[in-house]
């Protein structure tokens, strides 16, 4: 009677403890995280990415870039962005991919404006395209790729890129007179497919 009483009562604490860890294991994961890549350069780039179910989890960052000039080049960015990721194997654990929605607000020099050829305007004036910069806004969606490792107990690094579409709206600006160098009377308007997104995350794990 003894051992019975016994084995019933084990069976019973392995029963709960087998629950408590299944309840355990399937508590969501939550990583804050911060690239590594543009913190030396006083570029912020920072998020929390949250798991959501086995495979799936949602990230959300931004990108603050505080520089009136870099180089020489205007470089005022300031982004958000929201992404979905599915991981192969398991939530933050190598493999993944993800679609990624991004808004972002701009005064910067694009990279083709970075040489000292001439740009002729509307009215037939040359003008030096090193003297000339972009204010505005855009709208990005890309796809995002990429692979996470555990670099510790709760650190983990995550590499990634993304590449999509950049619906831009913006105004042209010569910095010497401070006029706008372009036709457009509100905004130009311009499209692309580029890479927008990438980096080394570092990732600390909350929870």
């Amino acid at each position: 009677m003894l051992k019975h009483s016994f084995l019933t009562g084990l069976l019973c604490f392995l029963s709960i403890e087998g629950l408590y860890a299944q309840e355990k294991k399937e508590e969501p994961s939550t990583y804050i995280k911060a690239n590594a890549l543009f913190l030396p350069i006083g570029v912020l780039n920072a998020g929390i990415e949250h798991q959501i179910k086995d495979k799936i989890t949602i990230q959300g960052d931004i990108f603050i870039s505080p520089w009136k000039s870099f180089a020489g080049h205007e470089f005022q960015y300031y982004s958000l962005s929201v992404e979905g990721r599915y991981y192969f194997d398991e939530a933050f654990k190598h493999w993944y991919i993800g679609a990624n929605l991004s808004a972002a607000s701009f005064v910067l020099q694009k990279w083709n404006y970075w040489s000292d050829s001439i740009y002729v305007n509307a009215n037939n004036q040359g003008l030096k395209k090193s003297n000339l910069y972009q204010k505005g806004f855009s709208y990005l969606l890309g796809i995002t790729a990429g692979y996470q490792f555990k670099l510790g107990e709760n650190w983990n690094m995550d590499v990634y890129a993304t590449v999509g579409t950049s619906q831009d709206f913006y105004k042209g600006y010569d910095r010497t007179t401070g006029l706008r160098y372009d036709p457009a009377h509100k905004y130009n308007k311009s499209g692309e497919i580029l890479p927008y997104r990438g980096g080394i995350m570092i990732s600390y794990k909350l929870k």
